[in-house]
């Protein structure tokens, strides 16, 4: 095939511009690809028949009017996106039977730009997780190593990318989900904005904190993606009504800060390779300056007394009445939703239900919920007084590489620390980008550029500009199995 199974979104562009490929090819290659990888676990499911009657149309638009935006250019979308017609389980037995009747506005805008849907991607049960190992239908593998997690909750999209099965995927980011397992995964991924991606049709977690947003290979394809993503939705009435992210943007020599929080936290080969690449940054001709966020350390704790609280909210919907899983035989209706609830939900999403309960219960609101949305805006003005010197941020995403599969399901305490480093951003409602920067013992590491609200196009120029003079971003793994194009 044309371009590879590594190729970019830009240089599939080229090749249907060029019509040295076509839409059907592309889509036909991305479902053998699945298929010949389905080890990696990546897909909750294809649609193959939907896929191919899509690019039989883009080929014949791209005929007519030439290639443009997004059309004829396969993709996955996290299995957290409604799309009519097509099951969304949210990886969750509670979902496992639900067909979805209307599209997300993400799906529908992915739709109507041309965009070619090749299936739904793996992740964690309703994204409540990071490393991908808690939905119904099994852990998603790490194409890099198979014996290690891809991350979360967007893992299925990150490791979908990275194995070349798809160029592209959405995922969603509550507290880390898109920028946790790209870093794992050796691909770029972007949490926009709260507010930036419409949460329409995308099935709620913590609804303060949710985020659609776009996975790929690069900085530049991620731009491409958000550009058909993003805008006010007025189905959504936490959507926000900005300026769209620049189609161009060069970045001046800009003022990068270095929190001292999350540089001291890191391991020595964690450290060695952030290091270099706080070097690069300043090698492009940048200022370093450092800075502090001295409620770091408190983010955690927030953050999951905070998610679980919605949780909690979110998911009473379930309740084996409506929709979603019922239980055979009630003997009455406090049975129906008692076994409905505990059939369904996994052990992770069931713990967040009950820790967020606890947290809204009479006697323990003030002291868990309320504090928790104080230390909240107090993480939000370290970053608005850090923003009023540099224009970005530069941080680790993840303490270390990949861990192994079942390293850290004694002590869910353990996993929740993994999200040291994501979820400030995600508690202020930044946007935050995550690009690859490095291996450790032959697994991709990746650091995150974190900017002020709204400033998307900052953060993607600084990552076209980092991959323009680094190949981080280009290794791949591979996988006998995949065939010579993955080699």
């Amino acid at each position: 095939m044309a371009g590879g199974a590594f190729a970019t979104l830009s240089e599939l562009r080229a090749e249907l511009a060029a019509r040295r490929v076509g839409a059907v090819e592309l889509a036909q290659a991305c479902l053998d690809r699945i298929a010949a990888q389905a080890h990696l676990n990546a897909f909750v499911s294809t649609c193959p028949e939907r896929a191919l009657a899509r690019a039989e149309a883009a080929d014949r638009r791209i005929a007519k009017e030439g290639q443009t935006a997004l059309v004829g250019l396969p993709f996955a979308h996290k299995d957290i996106f409604c799309v009519q017609g097509l099951p969304t389980t949210c990886a969750s037995n509670m979902l496992a039977d639900f067909v979805a009747p209307y599209d997300a506005t993400v799906a529908a805008r992915m739709d109507a730009a041309g965009a070619v849907l090749v299936g739904k991607t793996n992740m964690d049960e309703f994204a409540m997780g990071s490393s991908s190992e808690t939905g119904h239908l099994g852990s998603v593998r790490n194409p890099w190593d198979t014996g290690r997690v891809a991350g979360g909750s967007s893992g299925g999209s990150a490791a979908a990318v990275a194995a070349g099965l798809v160029p592209a995927a959405t995922g969603t980011d509550t507290g880390g989900s898109i920028r946790q397992p790209a870093a794992f995964c050796g691909v770029s991924g972007l949490k926009p904005t709260y507010g930036r991606v419409s949460r329409y049709g995308m099935i709620a977690f913590a609804s303060s904190l949710d985020q659609g947003g776009p996975m790929a290979r690069t900085a530049e394809d991620l731009r491409l993606l958000l550009a058909c993503m993003e805008g006010r939705d007025p189905r959504d009435s936490t959507s926000a009504d900005v300026p769209p992210t620049a189609a161009e943007a060069t970045p001046r020599p800009l003022r990068i800060g270095i929190p001292g929080e999350y540089w001291d936290a890191l391991g020595t080969d964690m450290g060695t390779a952030l290091d270099a690449a706080r070097r690069g940054i300043e090698g492009l001709g940048h200022n370093l300056a450092a800075v502090s966020l001295p409620h770091t350390r408190a983010a955690v704790a927030a953050y999951y007394v905070i998610s679980s609280a919605e949780a909690s909210t979110n998911l009473s919907r379930y309740d084996g009445v409506r929709y979603g899983h019922r239980a055979s035989a009630p003997k009455d209706l406090e049975d129906l939703y008692r076994r409905s609830r505990s059939e369904g939900f996994g052990d992770e999403v069931k713990r967040r239900i009950l820790t967020g309960a606890y947290t809204l219960s009479v006697g323990y609101y003030d002291a868990y919920y309320q504090k928790a949305q104080r230390v909240r805006r107090l993480i939000r003005q370290d970053f608005l007084d850090a923003f009023a010197s540099v224009d970005a941020i530069l941080a680790p995403v993840t303490p270390t590489p990949a861990f192994e599969l079942d390293a850290m399901q004694a002590d869910p305490t353990d996993m929740y620390r993994q999200d040291a480093f994501t979820v400030p951003a995600s508690l202020a409602g930044l946007p935050a980008l995550s690009v690859p920067c490095g291996q450790i013992g032959g697994l991709p590491v990746g650091m995150q550029l974190i900017g002020p609200h709204f400033a998307e196009d900052r953060l993607l120029a600084l990552g076209e500009a980092w991959q323009r003079e680094t190949d981080w971003h280009m290794p791949h793994p591979r996988d006998s199995r995949a065939g010579p194009e993955a080699t």
